[in-house]
């Protein structure tokens, strides 16, 4: 991502401040919303260190000397508001009578306004008087339609929407020029239209998580989207406000991901729209706004069958105002290049591309002044300067983009590189323009340096051999949906890292600027993907309908959005291409190709490939050898990658999807196969169709996959293989395989909820081997199988184990070539215990026991990470409150499904509960939820502003309440 990827101020406007200034005097309560992300601990840092500045200053403040003071001191902590802005700001506090204390509560206010946290989703912060990005996604109104209440189509609508996309259109004889005439009129775009009976909410916002689940073969929608109400129109408006300041100001509408078909109107005026629904895009509002409030409107629209997976609906990501001098860097307007990089120095290249928005006029001459920083990891802020690049003067005609490039070295460079063997470092390029000696905008762009070499046995980073330990990811976030949430993201992100993950593949789309963000930071390679579909449909209303006019500007701003980030390794254009075997299919590949080559060529790019031979034409197109499943071998087929390996003896080969095996979190079904790989069949096999779970043991794959233990053995025959991404991390609404009346997938490794399955441990064995650990299934409750066979299999690094049922030794087993479990499959049930000793190199390595436990007698409450406090911030941040099923002793009783009911005393509230069945149709907001397999979830926020603590309960007949209470901050 061009621009400030992961630290960024999130800020309030100046009139937002005013105004509450003005409700203080009056002793009202403020709904001036701050935008701000609070980390406990730094924000109380943060506000020790400017409180005492603030104390030793607050007299000075009134005059042009002291403000501007003040106004510098701030900038060092890279908060810019004007001696001006702070004069007006203590005249009215004076005008107002506010006793010192208020207007020093009222300056630290002021200071919130530059708080940084760790990962935000801004990519830019306001760095000076020439560019202030702000939040709008407070204060919306919505109202969602199932069928076209407006009487508007794509077809209608496109023409004023493509003019949008012109910018990353190379060739400009074929820019789309806007209509003449009016553009549609719609009454829910205008200013009077009376919206009072619809929804309030704000930004992110998934219209359909909301439900219900729709059930039955008549349902308008599939299992394989969820069963959820993704279809229909929706309207979003609020009100933006124009003020005396941006008289002068190009003010554009950033929006980070909208669902999809968007066309955004301004007082009743189509201005544009973008109907990618993974895509951000840009909009210039100025034309069309006027001083003072200003009505915005924006209408989108999907199909039931417009995905093969739940995509969410409606304004999901977050969405900015910004606003600039006319002539300013440009949309993704910084690229940054390291070039020859070594442990003694790194050149960086750096393109800056200045953009004049004037509608007429002379060309301006701009100035451009390129400073290169490190970034502190912990907190996010610039630290020491480490080079400024050679300045450069350009002139920018009006409604033009001129670009620069300028190069400096560095010394000794912090290089970036994943986690755990290397780590990964940042630095920000901070680019100003100037006319003259006036400064007219900052921009700022995190990048990173490291080498990546992509050779015949894998890919290099700094030098060094990185096996990806990767898996796939569909983009919701469970109960919560596909709006965006940082707390939840990271969560997903630090649960897969345990399990030893190094790399995610964003199947198959652009992913939320925020993931990047947190990828840079915590040191996770990315295989960045854009497309599903080319121009030939896999459903009906797919990405295929807009494929020939959007391809190219879809593909360009991908690649100029996301390109300085770190922890992208390669680019992917497409997944599983119908017509990848045919002359069509190939030509695409190469324009699609070459595209990306133009706007980045310093990395490689890949396609997913299947069902494809070593001799198909559209193989050696791309830079990369990406192979679904069949490079390990389908099902019960052989490995492939032998063929290619023949064929392409120098190309990288890697497996862009691999496994596809399929659980139910604590389901183990008799009897076990003896194989390593079985082909599930929803009638029998693996799988109850009554019940319609999935045995958890790991070993039953869909047809055109296979089981871990597979996959793994393929990986060791041939160590030239680059690595996997496996289907899937994450559990994930839709696809849910094999039962398509379910709700929710059974691929990940985690489920829905964010409990680890026994597969984690699996990989986690593999992957993450330091980890002394031995992991034992299945649970040991089996009323009514004494006496019969009941395997017990585990998954640990170890290689030797010895397993005991109630004292009685089973055998010593030491690992062979090509296994990756202990399996004692002649284990006879009876009531117990189970415990399991491994050795590492003749050493004791790790021990686990499983017990029959007792009746359930009790919840018990706990929360992610073991936090016991929350930011007070409305939903940015989030409890992950886990309640588990136990006995007398503590123990978690795997059988147990209680009904349990959450509530929640003190300022805050319950967004909704899950527990990882795929066949829960319960709606996710729901404050009653069965335990599934003894564990339940609720996720928590706090009150905006509020303090004190909130107190989370869960009741079930029978059993002894759970209670937690956490801090607010």
């Amino acid at each position: 991502m061009t621009g400030k990827a992961g630290i960024a101020t999130l800020p309030t406007t100046w009139g937002c401040l005013e105004l509450e200034l003005m409700r203080m005097a009056l002793s009202s309560k403020s709904s001036c919303r701050l935008e701000r992300g609070i980390e406990s601990r730094e924000w109380r840092s943060f506000l020790m260190d400017r409180r005492k500045y603030m104390r030793s200053n607050a007299k000075l403040l009134s005059d042009r000397t002291g403000s501007s003071s003040l106004s510098r001191k701030l900038k060092s902590f890279n908060i810019n508001i004007s001696h001006r802005q702070i004069q007006h700001l203590v005249s009215m506090a004076v005008m107002l009578k506010m006793h010192d204390s208020v207007r020093l509560m009222l300056l630290s206010l002021l200071l919130l306004l530059g708080f940084n946290s760790h990962v935000s989703a801004a990519p830019q912060r306001n760095l000076s008087e020439g560019r202030e990005r702000v939040s709008i996604n407070s204060g919306w109104t919505f109202k969602r339609f199932e069928s076209s209440p407006d009487g508007l189509t794509w077809t209608e609508l496109e023409p004023w929407v493509m003019p949008s996309a012109n910018n990353f259109i190379a060739d400009p004889s074929t820019h789309a020029e806007r209509p003449d005439g009016p553009s549609p009129a719609v009454e829910y775009s205008k200013a009077g239209f009376d919206d009072s009976s619809w929804d309030k909410l704000n930004l992110p916002h998934d219209w359909a998580i909301k439900g219900p689940f729709y059930q039955g073969e008549d349902s308008p929608v599939s299992g394989g989207v969820g069963r959820l109400p993704i279809f229909g129109v929706g309207w979003y408006r609020r009100t933006i406000t124009v003020g005396p300041s941006d008289k002068s100001k190009t003010i554009y509408l950033e929006v980070d991901g909208a669902m999809s078909y968007s066309s955004v109107w301004v007082n009743g005026v189509v201005v544009g729209g973008w109907p990618y629904g993974y895509a951000s895009y840009r909009l210039d509002l100025t034309p069309y706004l006027e001083p003072g409030d200003n009505q915005l409107a924006i209408r989108l629209e999907q199909e039931a069958d417009s995905s093969r997976w739940y995509p969410g609906a409606g304004l999901y990501r977050n969405v900015w105002l910004t606003k600039v001098n006319p002539t300013h860097v440009g949309q993704y307007g910084v690229w940054v290049s390291p070039k020859n990089v070594s442990d003694q120095d790194a050149r960086i290249d750096v393109q800056v591309s200045v953009e004049n928005a004037a509608s007429g006029g002379e060309a301006q001459s701009v100035r451009i002044e390129t400073d290169l920083y490190e970034v502190d990891l912990t907190t996010g802020n610039l630290g020491a300067k480490v080079a400024s690049l050679p300045s450069s003067t350009v002139s920018v005609p009006a409604g033009q983009i001129v670009a620069a490039n300028e190069s400096v070295k560095i010394q000794n460079p912090k290089l970036w590189g994943p986690v755990p063997a290397q780590q990964p470092h940042l630095y920000a390029a901070v680019t100003r323009l100037y006319d003259g000696d006036r400064e007219i905008d900052t921009y700022q762009t995190e990048f990173g340096v490291r080498t990546m070499e992509y050779s015949n046995d894998g890919l290099h980073v700094n030098g060094k051999r990185v096996y990806l330990q990767g898996t796939c990811r569909h983009a919701d976030l469970g109960s919560l949906g596909a709006a965006v949430n940082v707390a939840a993201l990271e969560r997903q992100l630090e649960v897969l890292q345990d399990m030893g993950l190094n790399s995610i593949r964003t199947s198959h789309n652009p992913p939320e600027p925020e993931l990047l963000a947190l990828a840079d930071r915590m040191g996770i390679l990315i295989f960045d993907e854009i497309f599903d579909t080319w121009s030939e449909h896999k459903v009906p209303h797919d990405f295929a309908t807009i494929f020939p006019n959007w391809s190219e500007p879809d593909l360009r701003s991908f690649i100029r959005r996301d390109r300085n980030h770190a922890s992208i390794w390669a680019w992917g254009y497409g997944n599983e291409i119908p017509e990848q075997g045919e002359e069509k299919g190939v030509e695409e590949a190469k324009r699609l190709h070459d595209i990306i080559h133009q706007e980045d060529n310093t990395r490689k790019t890949a396609l997913a490939i299947n069902n494809a031979g070593p001799d198909e034409p559209i193989i050696p197109i791309p830079d990369l050898i990406g192979l679904n499943y069949q490079g390990e071998g389908k099902g019960n087929g052989g490995p492939t990658f032998p063929n290619f390996r023949s064929k392409f003896p120098d190309m990288f080969i890697f497996s862009s999807e691999s496994s596809s095996v399929v659980s139910s979190r604590g389901t183990y079904l008799f009897p076990v196969t003896g194989k390593n790989n079985e082909i599930i069949d929803a009638n029998g096999t693996g799988a109850d169709p009554k019940t319609q779970q999935v045995s958890s043991y790991d070993l039953y794959a869909v047809s055109w996959g296979a089981s871990p233990d597979k996959v793994f053995t393929a990986q060791d025959e041939y160590p030239y293989v680059a690595g996997e991404f496996t289907w899937t991390g994450w559990d994930y609404i839709g696809e849910p395989t094999p039962y398509d009346s379910s709700r929710s997938s059974y691929f990940g490794s985690v489920d829905l909820a964010g409990f680890p399955k026994d597969r984690f441990y699996l990989y986690q064995a593999r992957w993450n081997p330091s980890v002394k650990m031995a992991h034992i299934l299945p649970h040991w409750n089996w009323p009514g199988r004494e006496g019969q066979v009941t395997p017990v299999h585990v998954y640990t690094s170890a290689d030797e184990a010895e397993l005991f049922v109630n004292g009685e030794s089973q055998g010593r087993q030491h690992r062979g070539e090509h296994e990756y479990r202990f399996r004692w499959d002649d284990v006879v049930y009876s009531p117990g215990r189970v415990d399991v000793v491994t050795y590492k190199d003749g050493d004791v390595w790790a021990n686990s026991t499983v017990r029959t436990t007792g009746n359930a007698t009790q919840l018990h409450l706990e929360t992610y990470k073991d936090r016991n406090s929350i930011a007070a911030d409305g939903g940015r941040d989030l409890l992950f409150v886990s309640v588990a099923v136990q006995d007398q002793d503590g123990l978690v009783v795997p059988d147990a499904e209680p009904s349990v009911e959450f509530s929640i005393d003190g300022p805050g509230e319950i967004l909704t509960t899950d527990n990882g069945d795929p066949t829960d149709m319960t709606v996710f907001q729901s404050k009653t939820r069965s335990a599934f397999r003894g564990r339940a979830l609720a996720i928590v926020r706090a009150d905006e502003g509020a303090r004190g603590e909130i107190t989370v309960t869960a009741k079930a007949s029978g059993l002894e309440t759970g209670h937690f209470t956490a801090t607010l901050v």
